[in-house]
């Protein structure tokens, strides 16, 4: 590589490090504990875990769970009824019928006795600040976006790196740590090593993380042209005058897909099924295909089949990226194995801020020898 070459890739890796570092370090550490986010919501009691049960316990009626739910919160309107990935459990989230921005709540039931378990969100606290802090600074859109670009950047370090790290250690074999050199040398070699042996992990949660911050815009343009078009013929028909069963609804779904499960089910006057509709989303029943998603449309007045749609690729990439970047494909191994690698990230990280912090001290220690090796001979030149 030509030296000129190589100097631009290495001021584009250290440029872009040095901006994104710190960003990505607070990423590294609220990520670690989102990891486990699952269990440590237990750990704190708030998760939701229905009691053991035989697996074939026959399921109450949905219809039961939504009109209970109404019974608990008068003037409430029912906006979405979403169903646990793991657990038997039915979410109710509410809203005020006048106003649906506001008088929100969410209930949770045992889908097989119909049982209040919960009424109250899920996530608070400690998590919330957690999620918060690793999604969007607490800033929303903005915060978000803010850090999808120190993600981008992040991105471009890794390739930079990738190019200047052959140059700088082709005289030594791979995974080479001089640890009888200098200090400031051998955390160049660690940072040079970790980063090489985590190089398609960090890629890949890098471009997933990139990804995920787009979710937002990605779901309002799906919302505003597919699933827009999909409810066009149907929006002069007006809001049903009663509201047909759910159980309907969903075993109509479940007919039309059947080898999906319920996702959620979005209810008539919200964004995601129009006036007049059940929006029913299906998910595949398969580990892989559990975040692919496919909305049935009921009519919620007749109960009869009305539409579905397969869900654009842009959305699909972007639902297929969170487990990538969460590692949660794998059950508990690999969300142990991506805990390792993010603490080795955090390690890597704080050995390249380290690094530059130690080769600003070395240049300004410098400059202060020039500056009195100068000053020197005037002082003795006026000492004459």
């Amino acid at each position: 590589m030509h030296i000129r070459t190589f100097r631009i890739w290495y001021l584009v890796h250290k440029w872009t490090s040095l901006v994104c570092t710190i960003f990505l370090l607070l990423l590294c550490l609220t990520g670690l504990p989102l990891v486990f986010g699952h269990e440590i919501d237990h750990w704190f009691g708030n998760g939701v875990e229905a009691p053991e049960m035989p697996a074939d316990t026959a399921r109450m009626p949905v219809d039961r769970i939504v009109a209970d739910a109404l019974e608990r919160r008068p003037g409430s309107a029912v906006r979405f009824v979403t169903a646990d990935d793991e657990e038997p459990v039915w979410f109710v989230s509410l809203s005020s019928r006048e106003s649906p921005r506001q008088g929100g709540a969410l209930l949770t039931y045992d889908a097989r006795t119909g049982h209040l378990l919960r009424d109250s969100p899920l996530r608070s606290g400690f998590m919330l600040i957690m999620v918060k802090l690793h999604t969007d600074l607490f800033a929303g859109l903005p915060g978000t976006l803010f850090l999808g670009f120190m993600g981008l950047l992040f991105v471009v370090s890794i390739v930079s790196g990738v190019v200047v790290y052959g140059p700088l250690m082709k005289k030594l074999p791979f995974g080479t740590v001089r640890r009888e050199r200098s200090s400031r040398l051998k955390w160049l070699d660690l940072h040079n090593v970790l980063g090489m042996a985590t190089l398609s992990w960090l890629t890949v949660v890098g471009i997933t993380g990139v990804l995920l911050t787009l979710a937002k815009p990605t779901y309002s343009i799906w919302q505003s042209t597919e699933l827009k078009a999909m409810v066009a013929p149907f929006v002069g028909q007006g809001a049903p005058r009663a509201l047909s069963s759910l159980d309907k609804a969903i075993g109509l779904a479940q007919a039309e897909e059947p080898h999906m499960t319920t996702a959620f089910v979005a209810f008539p006057g919200t964004p995601l099924a129009g006036p007049r509709h059940y929006a029913v989303f299906m998910r595949g029943d398969a580990h892989i295909t559990s975040r692919l998603i496919k909305p049935v449309l009921v009519d919620a007045e007749t109960g009869q089949f009305a539409a579905k749609r397969d869900m654009p690729w842009y959305v699909a990439a972007l639902r297929i990226s969170g487990p990538l970047h969460f590692g949660d494909y794998g059950a508990m191994p690999l969300k142990v194995l991506w805990a390792v690698l993010d603490v080795i990230a955090i390690v890597l990280l704080g050995s390249g801020l380290y690094l530059w912090i130690g080769r600003t001290r070395q240049i300004q220690t410098r400059l202060r020898d020039i500056e009195a090796s100068h000053r020197a001979p005037a002082v003795a030149e006026a000492a004459r």
